[in-house]
């Protein structure tokens, strides 16, 4: 079965996990959740949602995922901290495959030093720390660069996942 990664921590934004999530799986995918202690129990910002980290980025090879999606909300700004979720995007991003992230979730993609001379947008507030970490930024629903795609807010889910979903090798069946 076809895999994608999310990385998560607390405090994410709740639809910009569970809306990736539910497209994902309905598209066919299995989704693995990606944190700082496996087994921990991490809760959405506005208290909607909450999921279970499967694993640790330590233990995870990019090679086994079609995809990364990074969630906004204060989730990132927690996994900046986390060395091994830093080296996880860094290398996940090098492998050309679709790096998806959304609201605050370019902040992580600034840490892992991936957004040098690309287009890119994000939750407003980040705009600045995108443009000093060497970026382009344009308010836009959506933004693909590469292998990266952004978007600003919940109410981009619907493009984000389109294009996140679209960028993704066809499945046979």
């Amino acid at each position: 079965m076809d895999k994608v990664a999310f990385v998560l921590a607390t405090d994410f934004e709740d639809s910009e996990f569970k809306v990736p999530y539910d497209r994902l799986r309905e598209a066919g995918y299995q989704i693995t959740l990606i944190g700082s202690k496996a087994g921990e129990e991490v809760k959405g910002k506005k208290g909607k949602e909450s999921a279970k980290i499967d694993t640790t980025a330590k233990q995870m090879d990019p090679g086994g995922f079609q995809a990364l999606v990074i969630p906004g909300g204060y989730s990132p700004d927690h996994l900046r901290l986390d060395r091994d979720i830093v080296d996880f995007v860094r290398r996940f991003a090098a492998s050309g495959k679709p790096v998806a992230a959304v609201c605050h979730g370019p902040q992580l993609l600034i840490e892992a030093d991936v957004v040098r001379g690309r287009t890119l947008t994000s939750w407003p507030s980040v705009r600045m720390d995108l443009e000093n970490a060497g970026a382009r930024w344009v308010d836009r629903e959506v933004v693909l660069d590469g292998n990266l795609i952004t978007s600003r807010k919940p109410e981009d889910l619907s493009a984000f996942c389109g294009a996140l979903i679209e960028k993704l090798p066809r499945r046979a069946g």
